[in-house]
This record gives C-alpha cells, structure tokens and sequence, in this order.
C-alpha cells in the first residue's frame, strides 16, 4: 500500500513539475476559470439588463400621448432615445441598430379613444436580441395596457362616476406576483450558477483528454507506465490527482464567490454545493478519461469532449425545458453531468429540499465516477503498444 501511495505521489509530483513548466496549463487551469468568473458577474452585475433603447413616433402628439410616452421612459427596462417624424424613419433607426424597439402612436389616437372607438397602439421590437426585445416588449406592453386604462379613467371622470367605484371597473381583480427563489428576477442569478460551472466543466473534460494524450504526443507513456508499476489505475490517478485538487478549489472558490461574497440563494448550505462542485469535478474527469479509453487518440478524444461540453449547455434544460425536448433527447440528457448539476442546484440552492429529492441525479454522477474502471485494459494496451496519430 505504502509502495502504490509513493507511486502516486511521485507520478503527481511529475504532473506539477510539467503545469510549472508550461504557461497554457496554468492558463488553461487556473485564469481562465477565474476570468470568466469575474466576466459574467461583472458583465450583469446589474441583475437584468436596464435602459434598453428604444425609439417613439407620436403623430398625435397630445396631453394624453404625451403622458403615454412619459410613462414609457419611466419603465425600467426602456430608454427612449430618440422620438421620430414617422414610422418609416423609426424602421430605418430599428435596421441600423439605433434602438431595439419603436413604439407608434397614430394621428387621432386621443380623439378615436375618448370617443370609445379603439384605435391602435402598435409596438414594433427586434427580437433577433432575444432578452432585450422580450424586456422591451414587456415594458411596451405594460405601458398600453396603463394607457388604456388611463383614458377609461378620464371618460368615467367625465360621466362622474365616484373614485370608490372606479377602480372597481378599472382594475376588478388585483394581481399579486410572488417570483419563488429568485424574487428579485435577477438574470445573473438565473446564468451565474450554470454557466460558469458548465464552462469550467468543459475545461476539465478537454484538459483531462489532452493531459492524458500528451503522453503519447510526447513519447513518455512508457515511462509513465514504468513509474506506475505497469498499471493503469496507478498511472492515472497519480496523472490526475493535481488537476483534480485544482479543480475541486475552484469550484470552491465559485461557490464562495457566488454564495457568499454576492449573496445568491442557498437554501441548502454552502457546503452541500462545494460537495456536489467535488462530484462534478470527478465525473467530468471520470467521462474524459473514458472517452480517451474508447479513442485512445488525443486528437478524437479532445473532439469528443468538447462536443460533448458545448451539448450539455444546450441539454442540461437551463435554456430550454427538457420536458419540451423531443423524446430521445430526453433519453440522452441522463447522459449529461451538467444537467444533474442543475437539478441538485435547483433543489437544494433556490429550494432547500431534502436530498431525497435528489438521489436519483446524485446516483448517476457517482456511477460517472466509476466509467473509467470499463476502459482500464485499453489504457493497459495502449500504454504498451499504441504510437501517436497527430
């Protein structure tokens, strides 16, 4: 036993000496998980994105149109930069990339509506900019409704119709909006806590993959192999325990950041997301490995991983609901260790559940762990006889 820790420990040893010697790895391991960190939370340190420019055209141009577009500018996604002569000059603006969004007021508008003959407010967005044309639309769609609203007021004031029975009519059931988790809508909230561990799982996929491979791209398998005693399990634990120790800080290193430095929701205790960081850690390296073992060329294997890096983004059900997936892409996100990163951070972050809700997803991330033991003997074979493909 003490013979295979020595192993280990001088195989680890060699894997520091090699980090040291060369900057990408530092690179690769330690700055850009931390740059990109500090990108996305510097990037929405707002919470949501605010003063979203938008354009008017008021071809009434009344007290009460002007009263609509002061209410507009008060909202708090909108920015009203610019108003304009007529409809065609706001689409050109729209095209050119001046403001994401117009809203139009036609000629006779306060007239049509004090006469009870619905005219039309219209408003047009880009929603090529998916979240800045939904917040614009939300705004410009509150803003109408208050419009119309405002006008049923003046009218029921002109019949004299007391302000005890007005609201009444105006407003007969009250909304109450109680946002669970995220109360405050905070989209940085919603991206911090996914996003940047996907990133820095799909560094660890493609940095396990090439970490193994540069062995046979440098020649030194063999020597690797001898170290080890002639095995493999020996061989790649002492490879990965470094990066893995390294690994497993950052994710630490997240958690404080997020949990504790910027106060984002943890129900469940911060230690619970360091251990499920761990896990995370080890079945990304854990699906790495075994893909290497089933290539067992660094050129395919660092194409898988990272493929397989950039899908769990899209399949972890963060950005689109997997219950919205056709059926067997629902089958293959049980395959995708983001997506049980997401359901147990759901759960236990924002919600605070007990684990039992979430074994199933913790089951398969520890069965994760154990893949490589399937492609032991062809890392046994390969460190013996396969050469390197460039």
């Amino acid at each position: 036993m003490i013979d295979v820790l020595k192993r280990i420990l001088y195989i680890g040893l060699r894997e520091i000496e090699n980090f040291l010697r060369r900057p990408m790895f530092v690179f690769c391991m330690l700055l850009a998980p931390i740059a990109t960190l500090i990108f996305f939370n510097r990037l929405m340190n707002e919470g949501v994105p605010t003063k979203l420019p938008c354009g008017v055209v008021d071809e009434d141009n009344t007290t009460t149109t002007r009263s609509i577009v002061r209410i507009l500018s008060a909202m708090e996604y909108t920015d009203v930069r610019a108003h304009y002569a007529n409809f065609t000059d706001a689409r050109k603006a729209m095209q050119r990339g001046e403001i994401m969004a117009f809203f139009y007021i036609p000629d006779g508008t306060t007239e049509a509506a004090l006469s009870s003959r619905r005219p039309e407010i219209t408003f047009y967005t880009n929603d090529c900019y998916y979240i800045m044309g939904s917040l614009l639309m939300k705004d410009m769609k509150v803003t109408s409704e208050l419009a119309g609203l405002a006008v049923t007021r003046a009218s029921l004031q002109a019949k004299g119709v007391p302000p005890s029975l007005m609201m009444g009519i105006l407003q007969p059931i009250v909304i109450e909006t109680h946002p669970l988790n995220n109360p405050t809508l905070n989209y940085s909230i919603y991206l911090n806590n996914i996003v940047v561990p996907s990133i820095l799982m799909i560094i660890i996929m493609v940095f396990t993959a090439y970490k193994i491979g540069i062995e046979w791209k440098n020649n030194t398998q063999i020597d690797l192999f001898f170290h080890s005693g002639q095995s493999s399990t020996i061989a790649l634990i002492g490879k990965l325990w470094p990066q893995t120790l390294l690994f497993s800080l950052l994710f630490v290193l997240i958690d404080v950041c997020l949990y504790k430095y910027l106060g984002f929701p943890c129900q469940a205790g911060i230690s619970r997301m360091i251990v499920l960081g761990v896990l995370s850690v080890l079945a990304s390296e854990a699906i790495a490995v075994f893909i290497y073992g089933i290539f067992i060329q660094m050129r395919l294997a660092m194409s898988a991983c990272a493929l397989l890096g950039v899908l769990q983004i899209s399949l972890s059900g963060f950005t689109f609901p997997v219950t919205a997936m056709p059926v067997i892409f629902q089958k293959l996100c049980v395959l995708i260790p983001l997506r049980h990163y997401y359901i147990i951070y759901c759960n236990q972050a924002l919600n605070g559940f007990p684990l039992s809700h979430v074994w199933p997803s913790i089951a398969i991330l520890l069965v994760m762990c154990l893949l490589p033991l399937t492609v032991l003997w062809r890392f046994g074979y390969a460190f013996r006889k396969v050469k390197y493909k460039p």
